[in-house]
């Protein structure tokens, strides 16, 4: 069975071609997805292909959505998207035609990767890494930038005539292989003289490197961020490398440092009057917490956790960094359920924050952060009503889809243990709310089906069902669930909802089509 990411990062590896940074960005015709490689690959061909592969991603378990983390890298994602449209690397062409979305590796390696149509994944391994929001900026402003300037489509367009299916299945190999180190791997999913063009598409070329590096840069800086963070991953990068990488960093592989990248992006920061922007008050607080929870969670090992909830702030450490120790001690022990030594660390925490911290750190996003670790310690250990009360003490605005379901899970919590009713109703509507404009969050579905089944809702509780398996990818799932609210529906065993049952017929229907659309697709790639 294939490795969904895998797939995901050998459609990266379609960027790899050599092809100069010119290439024309004509847009033509490109034949369905499964016929032959050829011409211009069209950004409707490309945006397919993407959903494709995010259908595939979505389902696999190291596909994390943890609202705290993910809020924290779009936050720092759509600026460089903000900044993009303004320069004019994103056009009208794709800027509504592409997701231009960000999501969340669970892994603990150094990498990151672009895929077709405006996704880009991100290990938590990276985030785990890079001491400052600026740096974690500057590795989205580079994948982005390989998204802008279509280096996948362009590489794509010049590929040998393969389907796209027996394409993605070579690359698969040698990724697979790259990933555990086992050559063999890859030399059993790609022989012949095919095996030497899939390797040459791994590496994305010296142009589209330099490229994505100048106007990644241009986005970076564009968007408030300050360009030592570019260069404080370069020297990251390039100490790896000395270090030949040991397979930690699979960001090297994949982008392959070189002297003359080096020096161009040493000289674009001397000769950048931004270079030392300062970061928003709360801006090393907030990313210390984040640095802290990825680490944390990339391996919840009992071995890790323990040391996790041990690790000391060495000498000269900053307020921030002792920051982020406490708040990994303090996750640590709560994922081990040891309830006393978490609120120990909590505590030490808030003291640190308002002693040390500056009055927008410790009225921002970092006390969230910490609000938010005690409704997760407190949900854990069951006191559902204390999580609610802990949530209602919180802000609406804020970080919106992390708040969302934070306070969803603290009400549906609360509302088991008899609490009454009316903050679950205004949580399933906010949901609901959410979800209309957001037809793709499947967690904010998920959270939406189980607090609507709880409130007695049973119809809406299983079209959420439905749309969450959907927006997952799981089209005949979706189309499963959603005949059983029908079957609901017609046997008078939930309550009466005409307008429920109306969208479940005709979402029904659409679901009904898709999957057939599904199936002509895969026909027609074999």
């Amino acid at each position: 069975m294939k490795h969904p990411l895998a797939v995901s990062a050998l459609v990266a590896g379609l960027a790899l071609a050599a092809l100069p940074a010119t290439a024309p960005r004509a847009q033509s015709s490109l034949p369905a997805l499964g016929d032959s490689v050829s011409g211009e690959f069209s950004v409707d061909a490309e945006r397919r292909l993407g959903e494709q592969i995010m259908r595939e991603i979505r389902r696999d378990p190291a596909y994390l959505d943890d609202p705290l983390l993910l809020d924290y890298v779009q936050s720092l994602w759509q600026p460089l998207v903000g900044a993009a449209k303004r320069r004019g690397e994103i056009g009208a062409d794709t800027a509504g035609a592409f997701a231009w979305e960000v999501f969340l590796v669970l892994d603990r390696s150094v990498n990151a990767f672009a895929l077709p149509g405006g996704h880009v994944g991100v290990h938590l391994g990276l985030i785990a890494m890079t001491v400052s929001r600026d740096e974690l900026a500057a590795v989205l402003a580079h994948e982005l930038s390989h998204v802008t300037q279509r280096h996948i489509a362009r590489s794509i367009s010049s590929s040998s005539r393969q389907s796209m299916v027996g394409l993605a299945a070579m690359i698969l190999g040698v990724l697979a292989s790259a990933r555990t180190g086992n050559a063999a791997m890859a030399q059993a999913a790609v022989v012949g003289g095919q095996a030497a063009m899939v390797q040459g598409q791994l590496n994305y070329s010296r142009d589209m490197e330099r490229e994505a590096d100048r106007v990644g840069y241009g986005v970076h800086s564009d968007a408030g961020y300050a360009s030592a963070g570019v260069a404080g991953m370069f020297e990251k990068l390039e100490h790896a490398n000395r270090l030949n990488d040991s397979n930690n960093y699979p960001y090297l592989r994949s982008h392959p440092l070189t002297t003359e990248r080096i020096g161009e992006a040493r000289a674009r920061v001397q000769a950048d009057p931004h270079a030392a922007r300062n970061m928003p008050a709360d801006g090393a607080f907030e990313h210390a917490l984040a640095q802290a929870r990825a680490r944390v969670l990339m391996d919840t090992s009992v071995q890790a956790l323990r040391r996790a909830q041990a690790q000391q702030p060495g000498p000269g450490a900053s307020a921030s960094e002792r920051l982020g120790l406490l708040y990994a001690q303090a996750l640590a022990s709560t994922l081990l359920r040891e309830f006393e030594p978490a609120d120990t660390a909590l505590a030490a925490a808030d003291t640190l924050l308002q002693r040390e911290a500056p009055a927008a750190a410790r009225g921002g996003d970092a006390t969230q952060w910490l609000q938010l670790l005690r409704v997760q310690s407190l949900l854990a250990r069951g006191d559902g009503r204390a999580a609610q009360q802990r949530m209602q003490a919180l802000p609406e605005g804020g970080m919106s889809r992390a708040l969302l379901l934070w306070r969803a899970q603290a009400d549906l919590a609360a509302a088991r243990a008899g609490a009454p009713a009316d903050a679950l109703r205004r949580s399933t509507e906010a949901l609901q709310t959410w979800v209309a404009e957001r037809r793709d969050d499947a967690g904010a579905w998920q959270q939406l089906a189980q607090c609507a089944d709880q409130l007695g809702l049973k119809l809406r509780a299983v079209r959420a069902e439905a749309e969450s398996r959907a927006a997952l990818g799981d089209i005949p799932g979706a189309v499963d669930r959603l005949r059983a609210g029908q079957q609901l529906a017609r046997s008078g065993a939930a309550p009466a909802d005409f307008i429920e049952a109306s969208i479940i017929d005709a979402r029904l229907r659409e679901m009904e089509a898709r999957r057939r659309e599904l199936d002509k697709e895969m026909r027609n790639e074999r």
